[in-house]
Order: structure tokens, then sequence, then C-alpha cells
């Protein structure tokens, strides 16, 4: 029984109310209605002090994952300091407002320039590009410019044909949600045996006339590696040979479109290929970036048709915009000319080569331990992937990923497309802030708790749909 005990205060109206606010932290209330938890699926009835509001949205974020120890997303978790004051002065401005705005809208054109130098366009003065919220916008538009000069060419010629867009199964979703929302038939290259994305000759023998494009990837999301784009364009330079089938090339750069450019220079994969048509980029993945900005580039005004380009003059001004959205902040693309300008080429080659030491290192750790498979090593994106070893029955990688999140790792598992469903991986993307350190400290804690998965009598996965990830 207690010590002390006070006198019971007499019941009222607020006696059944449960504090969710400490008192030190909440500001006075007569009628103590800061100490009350407010609603969470309806708007409460009264406003409540600033520092409140801050306390009980910030104390509920606390229970989220470390961005730092997500090693699922390609997204940049990290930056300078002195990128977060710029991006805090221009949370206000608004990106599409280019009259009220020039200097952003100058810093953008900057980038556009920058990026068409560095991928080697052939004028890079007459390159067209823009920036967007990230690359599932930038390849909806890159998607959208292949339509529209397909069906330039061809609706006379085949009404009422439709569309089709040759790619690898290993595509980022984002090139299925285009297909699925304009109406355009996906032709998707299989996996085969150790091959995890797109063959050349097999995306050459899915063309036809009714073909807007080809996609390449450089970077596949499921295992880090470059697809080859330059044999892709040779496969589809043999197929107008034989056909005359002339078909355009989109280069799905997300991730690897700011890798190689300096660490994989003698790879050509960009305008210097003739039939590479357009190609985008995550300012917010390898560009260095906090999330919120993608580009897309034009080889040339060619390449983009003029129609699908709006101009507006009520924010005043003639304002040519094309995007899916219209208000967008300013903020990510300040970033983005602070982080090339910050960096330039030998600072990007730096923080790149780095990133792809410490997967190249790390990979080699997983490889040593010996229950483990590489499919890839690091040495193209700073990414590996890695599945259990044939001799281990005792647990999966859904049980390697849920170990470490006991650890606050975030490990993605799961399994590969078509023809490779039988096939289930975890997956390390390596990215700037992600330091020897702290790649030792993951090795440290999956060898720590190995020896206990090794004498599970079984793997504990039932569902591999839903073994790991968000639920709700």
């Amino acid at each position: 029984m207690p010590l002390h005990t006070g006198p019971r205060p007499p019941r009222d109206d607020h006696s059944d109310r449960r504090l969710a606010v400490n008192p030190f932290f909440g500001e006075a209330d007569p009628v103590g209605g800061m100490t009350q938890a407010p609603p969470v699926h309806r708007l409460p009835d009264a406003p409540m002090p600033p520092a409140t509001a801050y306390q009980l949205v910030h104390d509920e974020l606390m229970l989220d994952g470390n961005a730092r120890l997500n090693l699922a997303t390609f997204v940049t978790t990290w930056m300078e300091p002195q990128a977060g004051v710029l991006m805090g002065e221009c949370r206000d401005k608004n990106m599409i407002d280019k009259d009220e705005y020039p200097r952003t809208a100058e810093l953008e054109r900057r980038c556009v320039a920058m990026l068409a130098d560095l991928w080697n366009a052939p004028d890079p003065a007459a390159a067209v590009g823009c920036s967007t919220t990230g690359s599932s916008e930038a390849c909806m538009l890159a998607g959208m410019a292949l339509k529209r000069r397909w069906t330039r060419r061809n609706a006379d010629r085949y009404p009422g044909a439709r569309p089709n867009l040759v790619m690898g199964v290993n595509v980022q979703v984002c090139w299925e949600k285009f297909c699925n929302f304009w109406e355009v038939e996906a032709r998707q290259v299989p996996m085969e045996g150790e091959r995890f994305h797109l063959d050349p000759e097999a995306a050459a023998a899915l063309c036809d006339e009714n073909t807007i494009g080809v996609i390449g990837i450089l970077g596949s999301t499921f295992d880090g590696s470059y697809e080859p784009v330059a044999d892709l364009c040779a496969a589809l330079d043999a197929l107008q040979e034989r056909t005359g089938l002339d078909i355009p090339v989109h280069v799905d750069g997300a991730s690897g479109a700011m890798v190689a450019p300096f660490l994989d220079e003698e790879l050509v994969w960009d305008f210097r290929l003739p039939r590479v048509a357009s190609i985008n980029t995550s300012g917010h993945k390898y560009g260095l970036v906090y999330p919120g900005v993608g580009w897309a580039l034009w080889r040339d005004a060619e390449a983009l048709p003029e129609d699908l380009v709006f101009r507006v003059n009520y924010l005043g001004g003639d304002m040519p915009t094309f995007a899916l959205n219209f208000s967008r902040p300013g903020a990510q693309v300040v970033a983005q000319y602070y982080t090339f300008l910050r960096l330039g080429r030998e600072g990007y080659r730096a923080v790149q080569q780095t990133a792809r030491d410490v997967a190249m290192k790390t990979a080699g750790r997983v490889e040593a331990i010996g229950d483990f498979t590489l499919l890839t090593r690091g040495d193209q994106l700073p990414v590996f992937a890695f599945t259990t070893a044939d001799h281990v029955t005792a647990y999966d990688v859904f049980d390697v990923s849920r170990r470490l999140r006991e650890g606050g790792w975030v490990v993605p598992a799961y399994t590969l497309p078509p023809h490779r469903e039988d096939l289930s991986v975890l997956r390390v993307v390596c990215r700037n802030g992600f330091s020897t350190d702290l790649a030792d400290l993951l090795m440290d804690d999956l060898e720590r708790f190995l020896p206990e998965l090794r004498r599970q009598p079984h793997p504990l996965t039932r569902d591999k749909g839903t073994a790991t990830g968000f639920h709700h």
C-alpha cells in the first residue's frame, strides 16, 4: 500500500479524462483540456497551444524507425546542415511559379543543363528537361512523350491499334502504373536462370509496329545491377535494319544515372547512344537530396512533343509547364543545385565510390559467413542482394529480415518476379551516410543472432507475401 495517501479529489465532469500530455509539456488550461487526449479521427473542437500540438506529434513519431538504419530505401536520409537551412528558407516557394521566383527557376534550368552535360547530350544547351517530384513522375512524363510520338507516326497507318511498351519484369512499379493509367500494353521480358534483368535480344523480339519504346534500367531495384543499355540499342539497331522499325529507348536511371557517370565513365548508356531519346533520375536517391525531386531530360526538343507542354499566364508571365501536378515545393530543387555546386564531379565521385566500397566490403563479409549466396556484390549500384545457401534449411531470408528489425535495421526480404518466384532474397542499399562503422554494426548484429536461427527446426515464415513489411 502507498506510504502516503492524500485526500481523494471530488468527482467532476472531467474525472474520467485520461492524461495524454505530461503537464510539464502542456500549457495551463483552466479546465485541464490540454491534458486530455485529442481525437484522432476527427478535428478537435478547439485549438491547442503550438507547443502542445508539437509535443503530441513529436512523441508519436518517435515510434517510427530510424531512417539512417533503413537499408530498404534508395532515398537520401542525410544531408549537410547547410542544405537543410536552404530548404527551410525555400519551403514556401512554389516551383511552378517561375515568374514570382525567377532565381529558383534559374537554378532549375542550371540543374537541367548540368545533367545534360553529365549525360553527354549532343548539345547540352539544346537538351530539354524539367524537375519532377521524383523518378515516378519523370517516368510518367517520359512514357507520355513516347506514346505521343508513336501516335503521331502511326495513328493513320494503324487506326485503333493498342500501343505497347517493352521492359524487363524487374522494372520499378511506376512503369506498370504508367501502362495501366495510360492504357499501354506492358510487354515484359521475364527473368531466366541467373539473369535477373532484361535480355536485349528478347526485348527486341517483343517489339512490333505498335511499340512506343523500350525501357532500359540503369540499376535494377531488385538487385542493383545495370541493364546492358548499349547492347539493347544494338539489338534495336539490328531490328530496324531487318524490319524498318525505329524504336526509341528510355533509360530509367533512377539511381544509376547519378552513379555511372562518376564511377563507370567507360560505360556507354546515355545520350552517346543515338537511340536513347530520354533519361530520368531521382535527385533524392544517389543525387543526394532529401525526398521530393526527380529529373526528366530529352535528347532535344524533337523528342518531347510540343503539344504536351502547357502554357499558363495566370501566375504572371508566359509559363511553359510539363508536369502531372501543378504546385510543388522549390526547396528540393534548390537543394539539388546546392549539392551540385558543393560537390562537383570529384565530390560526387568520392561519395559514390565510398558507398560502393562499403557495399562491396559488406557483401564480402556476408559471403564469408558461409550461410548465404550473393546475387550481386555492390560493384554497380552500391547495392547487393543475397539469399540463403542451399545447405541452409533451418531459416530463410524472411527470418533474417525479422531478426534484423529487432536491432532497428530494415533489410527487405522478397521474392523475385516471374520466372524466378522460387527465389527469395535480401537486399542492402548502401547510401551516403551508411558508413563503414554502421556496416560493421549491421554485420555484428547479423552474426550475433545466426546461431539462434541455425537452431530453429524449420523456417518460421508461413506467408512469404506478408512475412515482413508494413501492415495497417
